[in-house]
Parts: C-alpha cells; sequence; structure tokens
C-alpha cells in the first residue's frame, strides 16, 4: 500500500525565517514555493523525500485552522504524507482497517517562480484513527524538482522520523499490521524503553516507547528528524561557521555511524544529522 514517506509538514508562523533557516541546514535552495488555500509553502525535496514548510496567509478560514495549530501545538512537525502508488486502493484499504479516510481529492499545487504544475490525489486518515498523528496519502505520477545543492556539506537525504508512542503494542499494530510497514528492529532496553523501525522507502520510520508513569491512552507525537550527510566532519563545520548552533560530532549508537545534534534553525523540530557507516548507500 505504502512505497514511501512523500512527505513531513512542518508548521510555522514565519515563512521566511523558516525558509532561510532550513536552507542554511540542508545547503539546498528551496524547490518549489506555492501560496494557496490559507497558507504559504515552501518545499525542500532531498534524495528521498520532501520537507513542507507551512505558514497561515490571509483571514479565511483555512488560513484560521492553519493559525488555530500553531496555536494548539507551536511550531514542530505536524504531519505525515505517505506515497502510493494506487490511492483508489490504499482508500478501500484504509476503510476496511477503521482507519476512516477522507473522500479522495484531486489537489494541484503551481510553483510562483518557474509557473511549473504538480497535480496529484490524497486522502486522510481520522487522527483519532492514528493515534494523534496526522497521516495524509496521496498519489502522483510527476516527481517534484530536487532542490539544488548550494554548497559542500549539504543534507542528502532523510534517515527517519522519530514517533513517540504511550503504547508500543497498538503503535507496532498502527505501522506494522494495518499501515504494512515493514518492521525491521524491534529492541526493549531498561533504560531507555521499547525501539521499532518500520522501513519506508528509502528510510525509516522509528517508533519509541519511554518507560515511566504515561497514560497509555496519551496521543502519539512527532518527535523528531534525522538527516543524513556524506561527511559530517564538512556538514559540521559548515554549519557552525554559519552560526548554527550544532553538538560536538560522537559516535552513534548503531554501530559505525556518527552523529551530531542541530539546537537551532529547525522551527521547533528536534533534528539531529547522521553520517551512516560504510556501506550506506549516499
Amino acid at each position: 500500500m505504502i512505497t514511501g514517506l512523500d512527505h513531513v509538514v512542518v508548521l510555522t508562523g514565519d515563512i521566511a525565517a523558516a525558509s532561510a533557516a532550513y536552507e542554511t541546514l540542508f545547503a539546498r535552495a528551496p524547490s518549489w514555493r506555492n501560496r494557496g488555500d490559507g497558507a504559504d509553502r515552501v518545499l525542500f525535496t532531498l534524495d528521498n523525500t520532501t520537507l513542507e514548510l507551512l505558514a497561515p496567509h490571509g483571514d479565511d478560514a483555512a488560513a484560521q485552522r492553519v493559525r488555530s495549530a500553531l496555536a494548539t501545538q507551536g511550531e514542530g512537525l505536524a504531519s505525515l504524507c505517505f506515497r502510493t502508488s494506487d490511492i483508489a486502493k490504499t482508500h478501500r484499504r484504509l476503510e476496511r482497517l477503521t482507519l476512516k479516510p477522507e473522500p479522495v481529492a484531486e489537489v494541484e499545487s503551481s510553483d510562483e517562480t518557474s509557473g511549473a504544475v504538480l497535480s496529484w490525489k490524497r486522502t486522510r486518515a481520522a487522527t483519532d484513527a492514528t493515534r494523534g498523528i496526522r497521516m495524509f496519502f496521496l498519489e502522483r505520477e510527476q516527481e517534484r524538482p530536487l532542490s539544488v545543492r548550494t554548497s559542500p556539506g549539504s543534507i542528502t537525504a532523510m534517515d527517519h522520523v522519530v514517533v513517540a508512542t504511550a503504547d508500543p503494542e497498538r503503535g507496532a499494530a498502527l505501522y506494522g499490521a494495518r499501515l504494512g510497514l515493514d518492521m525491521a528492529l524491534d529492541r526493549s532496553h531498561p533504560d531507555w524503553g521499547r525501539l521499532m523501525f518500520f522501513r519506508c522507502g528509502d528510510l525509516i520510520v522509528e517508533v519509541t516507547h519511554r518507560p515511566g508513569k504515561v497514560d497509555s491512552n496519551a496521543p502519539d507525537r512527532l518527535r523528531g528528524l534525522c538527516w543524513r550527510v556524506a561527511d559530517i566532519e564538512a556538514t559540521h563545520a559548515r554549519l557552525a561557521a554559519a552560526g548554527v548552533d550544532v553538538s560536538e560530532i560522537r559516535t552513534g549508537r548503531k554501530p559505525g555511524t556518527r552523529v551530531m545534534t542541530v539546537r537551532s534553525g529547525t522551527s521547533g523540530v528536534p533534528t539531529l544529522l547522521v553520517q551512516p557507516s560504510a556501506g550506506k548507500g549516499e
């Protein structure tokens, strides 16, 4: 049903500032700019997925919904959009799995700079059925233009998106059995809890559960993003020189990896950069 993670949406109150910050982080230019349906959008398309910045524009009902979401949750990760090759079949499956999808809608977007047009078909699952995570599914035949690299040490692709859950069994059932993602790892540790990896195209949906007294009925949360880099030393030097607050480079939990944390310029999204172990496609 799902062939990959098409894009993630990041809410922001200042589209210009967020766009400039992510251009610095990625060392890649925006690939698409669009205004409509109560929002300004700036897209960065990397090698395996897209990050969409979304800010309210205007005073209509759609803009007020975006402002309400900002007021409720603040800036940060807002939703996941999975890609599928057959939206009608996906819609039927979502219905059978009681994920209560909206009717399939046809959507069109034009780039403000080039005038190019992209179209796709989309549905959305009910948020209460996906444990609080806003989840969309789309089918499109056209590929988005890639974000052009602007300097060495650029971000190449997404490595994983992190979902925090209060109920790991329900999380496993949602992403594995119901959405059909391949579980690549299921590991527990008394110090850091349970960790599950689900393959989604060329990246991972990481579902985590931390031990504690959290109500098992609490909604799941989009917790953060991890991006791949080919040369973490070069990326670290570039970001530090640009004034971005970054941690020192350290050894990653996965053998052979090196990671660093980005502490600013992410519109409230907890962000990790990773240089994969040798042999990982770059």
